[in-house]
């Protein structure tokens, strides 16, 4: 979890709508920028990726390109810090 906060507000869970071609996950404890910019580092290192977008409102990752699996995502995730909860 980010360290900027003490504590993080549970995100909604369920299916973030993705661009077509992508792939849309809820991640729990996004709250901030840099919450965003960790997972976003993370992600973009995934084999496969080309783009990925980020609600924080929402709690939601949008992640474009193709040949990448939820597990490299939620792998990617876990190292920032973060859980995916959906899909």
């Amino acid at each position: 979890m980010c360290s900027a906060h003490d504590a993080h507000p549970p995100v909604a869970t369920g299916h973030a709508d993705a661009a077509p071609g992508g792939r849309g996950y809820t991640v729990q404890g996004m709250t901030c920028n840099h919450c965003a910019a960790s997972v976003t580092e993370e992600v973009e290192q995934v084999p496969g990726v080309t783009e990925v977008q980020i609600d924080l409102e929402a709690g939601q990752l949008s992640v474009l390109g193709d040949g990448f699996s939820d597990e490299s995502i939620r792998a990617a995730v876990d190292e920032a810090g973060y859980e995916v909860v959906s899909p």
